[in-house]
């Protein structure tokens, strides 16, 4: 692991039970949570009592199909020193509103090594609060991810010892009935070993809000996009340059309600352009801020979407290992590489 620059990502290491990790994590976003998050509309509309039974269902289903997450939540809970209500609350976002503030854009790039970028877009005021973390669990692969302060792992961008590389976005998908919090989806698959073992795990858990997951492996050609939530799974292999921003792109009636944003329609067209333009290198798509609509980098303090992109990474999966790198909202090169 090196340091290029000053980051305004910060390094969490967390190890040891899930319980612990989630302390961890909890208590290294404490401070931004009650500063940032708790003041915001978002927070107060998802934690709004009137979610209270819809969040009950959804935290029950959670900790019989995968006890170690529930923990790790309780430990985020206490870390964070916010009652666990609330924080499941939180981490159910996507599943209760179909407009929370998680965008993000992906750029799919097939080969004998895949590569696939992808900006992380969240709240502005974020921006020098979030975390690249570290964790080792004590049963399950180590993983590298992004993590925002108040958040499980597993909803933006990772890679796990078994050489797992996960890049999500945010599908606004409209009137689901969910039984199960995405985000728990999202935290369990960084718990698989094989690219295999990540598909089944989506196919069979989906009753859900709607995320988008490219997923790649080492050692394994394939480069796989798959969409799902509200009980459908719609997986595709990726095998041209592509990109994909926050509504379905192969879903088919899964996706017949969901919400196109303005930023997500234009996102989507800027990155197909620059592909039919010949360009290959993804941070200069993750980096563009060109086009007739609203740009693929985003830092303007009045984005619709109220978000703005808070990293970058870069990930070529090779046959025996996975490169990567990830930069902050400004940084020219790396804030953190592997060796």
């Amino acid at each position: 692991m090196s340091d290029s620059t000053v980051s305004e990502l910060r390094q969490v290491m967390a190890r040891g039970t899930p319980r612990k990790i989630g302390r961890t994590l909890g208590e290294a976003g404490r401070d931004a949570v009650h500063d940032v998050l708790t003041k915001v509309d978002y927070w107060l509309a998802v934690t709004d009592p009137a979610h209270a039974d819809n969040v009950q269902v959804m935290a029950e289903n959670l900790r019989t199909l995968f006890p170690a997450i529930w923990e790790e939540l309780q430990g985020l809970a206490e870390g964070l020193n916010l009652p666990l209500e609330q924080v499941v609350a939180w981490n159910c976002r996507g599943d209760l509103m179909s407009n929370v503030p998680d965008g993000c854009t992906t750029v799919q790039i097939p080969g004998d090594v895949p590569v696939i970028g992808h900006n992380e877009d969240g709240l502005p005021d974020f921006r020098g609060h979030a975390m690249l973390a570290k964790v080792a669990p004590d049963d399950g692969p180590a993983f590298l991810s992004f993590c925002y302060p108040g958040s499980i792992p597993g909803h933006t961008f990772s890679t796990n010892a078994a050489g797992l590389v996960q890049a999500v976005n945010n599908l606004r998908l409209r009137s689901v009935d969910a039984s199960l919090p995405r985000m728990g989806v999202g935290r369990a698959l960084l718990t698989c070993t094989t690219l295999d073992d990540a598909l089944r795990l989506l196919a069979r858990n989906n009753a859900c809000g709607g995320f988008h997951m490219t997923l790649a492996q080492v050692g394994d050609p394939r480069l796989m996009s798959i969409e799902f939530g509200g009980g459908d799974c719609s997986t595709k292999e990726i095998d041209t340059p592509s990109v994909h921003a926050n509504h379905a792109l192969h879903m088919g009636n899964g996706a017949k309600d969901q919400l196109v944003t303005a930023s997500s329609r234009d996102r989507q067209a800027r990155g197909t352009d620059m592909l039919a333009e010949g360009v290959r290198n993804p941070l200069h798509i993750l980096r563009d801020t060109g086009g007739a609509g609203l740009p693929v980098h985003r830092c303007h303090a009045k984005d619709p979407d109220n978000e703005n992109t808070l990293a970058s990474a870069v990930f070529r999966v090779g046959s025996s290992t996975v490169d990567w790198s990830v930069y902050d909202q400004t940084s020219d090169t790396p804030v953190f590489a592997n060796p």
